[in-house]
């Protein structure tokens, strides 16, 4: 039996490092997950016990034990709303890569991700993508947009992954660090990705202008080790993030600038909706919270049962 790391996941096939050599791998018989019905039971960032199959093949073997996972970022599958994708595991820091206008990324679909991740415990950074595309308009709402999320707390850097603008602020905050790069098909990560190792050459395409969409050059999530101690894992283009297990009443709870402010509404399971003495209401009106984040949760308040693609 050996220790290791699945590297990637192709939904059949797992690459797992280990500190000897790398085996690819299938799954022994019909591993799952306690307590969630995941369509994929062995994601990237794992770390799992192998047991070598010279039948296979050389370097072949199968997983046989998913050792307990320190988090993970999850969502609700498109087409099967009743389970749910697991993107990615043991991770550190999680980038979630925006554009603007091409291809626009929703400010739902932020506060999504957001929310998630604050869920299951996991930092996040915000990465505005292909600034040198900007004229002065999409600046103008770029800034507006960091604005919000810096003054809540969050990290957000402005850069150009094709340019390799402001591309060097990353590489402390990615330095001896497993980090996750997410969002929209045609943002950039593979771009970013090969901005901070070229070496590693993955494939990019262009955006669809027709559709203003990525074309989804990564089709399955992968793990790459970077010279600086860093371990950076590329997913597949995510076109919504449905939320997964989330009660009404704790959804709240993620939205950290709501905090301080609920702790002085008059009732303690306030929904921040109609209810009276209900001072995140009042912290909008007075515009302490961004009304475009009180409109994703209430969203997320009305279809926290429902997929929606955003």
């Amino acid at each position: 039996m050996i220790l290791g790391t699945v590297y990637r996941s192709t939904g059949s096939w797992y690459k797992v490092v280990t500190a000897a050599k790398i085996i690819n791998c299938r799954i022994k018989g019909k591993l799952r997950l306690d307590g969630i019905k995941s369509t994929n039971p062995v994601v990237v960032g794992d770390k799992v016990v192998v047991m070598e199959d010279p039948s296979f093949g050389e370097n072949n073997g199968l997983i046989v034990e998913i050792k307990p996972r320190e988090n993970y970022i999850v969502r609700k599958s498109v087409n099967l709303s009743k389970q749910t994708h697991i993107i990615a595991a043991n991770i550190d820091h999680a980038f979630l890569l925006i554009t603007v206008n091409n291809p626009p990324t929703s400010c739902a679909f932020i506060d999504r991700f957001l929310v998630t991740a604050e869920a299951y415990k996991v930092n996040s950074t915000l990465i505005f993508n292909k600034i040198d595309t900007y004229d002065s308009n999409i600046k103008s709402k770029t800034n507006e947009l960091v604005k919000i999320y810096e003054n809540i707390g969050y990290n957000c850097i402005k850069i150009s992954a094709l340019k390799r603008q402001n591309v060097n602020k990353l590489q402390n905050v990615i330095s001896n660090k497993v980090c996750m790069f997410s969002g929209h098909s045609g943002v950039g990560k593979s771009t970013l990705i090969n901005a901070l190792s070229p070496n590693l050459n993955l494939r990019t395409s262009s955006i669809s202008q027709q559709h203003q969409q990525g074309q989804h050059t990564t089709t399955f999530a992968e793990m790459f080790d970077l010279g600086n101690g860093a371990k950076l894992i590329d997913t597949p283009g995510i076109k919504g993030f449905g939320l997964v297990d989330m009660e009404k009443n704790e959804i709240s709870k993620y939205f950290p600038e709501f905090n301080k402010f609920s702790q002085k509404c008059k009732f303690k399971d306030c929904l921040h909706v109609k209810e009276p003495g209900c001072e995140v209401k009042s912290a909008i009106d007075n515009m302490l919270i961004s009304s475009s984040r009180y409109k994703s949760y209430i969203q997320l308040l009305e279809d926290d049962r429902t997929y929606r693609n955003l």
